[in-house]
């Protein structure tokens, strides 16, 4: 699944903290993940929730909206106008008295975009913390390698982070569905069920059969009624309409990455004739096909890592 999605991000500061100190960053149109490297902080975002992070803490603000870090929430706050940055060099933020303790925070961003997969951090809570576990090392050498990279300018180097972020959020991913208790996470959820995962498996392999209840329930398993009700109870919808929203997906990933004619993809996505494609595709897109070809083309060039500078 992760193959259709188009995942970027990078990292974007490296703050030292000396207490007492404030940091405050504003809604950004993207996720943004914080790693505790060192010390403690405490994260306060909307309506007054707020998380007391530890070393080896990592949290993704997984809709972008404003938070605050702190150490003294009375201290003159840090604000992060725009949390972007002109530069691909990562360079080390100090903040905040000469007290201790002093706290260590590397920051970055995750984006995931291309349909049904665009939703893909919808699925996960709007914070989500991760504590440090016994394999938990994985975070921070990756941390650690993309930090040793923004260090220096060096040719592939956007690449390097691109390909070192995908495994992070991999990760990050691994780590949160592994916590997940049953009827959690959507979709995402589901992938562990021994049951629901198969089934879904095989709708992503093969999203152009006529799949049937009956079908999918013999294959992993289960009766019909049973298969569809532990289905709709896991994923949050019927097999009917995840098959359709699947379909739906891989033809706009085919449309987009391949010149394959509208025909042809309407009937590697299941459907006999271009037209009732075109018309279900219309209903989920906006778009024609034709249309969402042309405008993700035009669109796909202008698209690169975030660029604006800091403050």
């Amino acid at each position: 699944m992760l193959d259709r999605v188009r995942l970027g991000g990078t990292l974007l500061f490296h703050f030292e903290l000396g207490h007492p100190w404030h940091l405050e960053l504003p809604s950004r149109p993207y996720a943004l993940f914080h790693y505790l490297d060192q010390g403690s902080a405490t994260l306060a975002l909307g309506q007054g929730q707020e998380i007391q992070m530890t070393e080896g803490d990592f949290v993704v603000i997984t809709r972008g909206e404003p938070h605050v870090f702190y150490s003294d929430r009375q201290a003159e706050p840090l604000r992060i106008l725009d949390i972007d940055r002109s530069s691909p060099r990562l360079r080390v933020i100090r903040h905040g008295g000469q007290a201790k303790p002093l706290s260590t925070m590397i920051c970055g961003n995750f984006t995931v975009s291309r349909p049904m997969f665009g939703s893909l951090l919808e699925l996960i809570p709007p914070v989500l913390l991760l504590k440090p576990t016994a394999d938990g090392g994985w975070f921070e050498a990756i941390l650690r390698r993309m930090v040793s990279e923004s260090a220096l300018e060096r040719p592939g180097q956007r690449v390097a982070l691109s390909r070192l972020t995908e495994v992070l959020f991999v990760e990050v991913l691994r780590n949160w569905i592994a916590s997940l208790s049953p009827g959690q996470g959507g979709w995402l959820g589901a992938i562990s069920d021994p049951h629901i995962g198969p089934a879904l498996k095989l709708i992503h392999e093969n999203p152009e059969r006529a799949w049937t209840l009956s079908d999918l329930g013999h294959r992993v398993g289960l009766g019909r009624s049973v298969f569809s009700a532990r289905f709709s109870k896991l994923v949050g919808q019927s097999v009917h309409r995840y098959v359709i929203e699947r379909r739906m997906a891989e033809a706009a990933f085919l449309l987009e990455t391949s010149d394959e004619p509208i025909a042809r993809i309407a009937s590697r996505v299941g459907y006999e004739t271009a037209a009732a494609f075109s018309k279900l595709f219309h209903r989920y897109h906006s778009l024609s096909p034709g249309q969402y070809r042309g405008a993700r083309r035009s669109s796909s060039g202008a698209q690169r890592g975030p660029t604006a500078s800091a403050s």
